[in-house]
């Protein structure tokens, strides 16, 4: 058995709606990192997040995050979750 299993999955958003999916994923919980890209795919974002880290340090990257998005268009969100 692999415990350290995950899937990733990719979502096309509007740069204003990246706060709302991730609050609402990070809901949902075991998610083990963020990757946000850009129209190009370049990386701008890269957040690898542990379950005790979720509630505690999340807060000051998702203020970068909500400066990013105000910056970008349209991006892609990827996270890669626990199974």
């Amino acid at each position: 058995m692999n415990q350290n299993s995950s899937r990733t999955e990719e979502f096309q958003i509007n740069g204003d709606e990246i706060m709302s999916k991730l609050k609402e994923l990070l809901h949902e919980g075991n998610i083990r990192r963020i990757t946000i890209k850009n129209e190009e795919g370049k990386t701008i974002v890269d957040i690898p997040l542990t379950v005790s880290v979720v509630g505690i340090l999340i807060a000051p990257q998702l203020a970068a995050i909500g400066a990013i998005a105000a910056l970008v268009a349209r991006c892609t969100l990827v996270v890669e979750k626990s199974e």
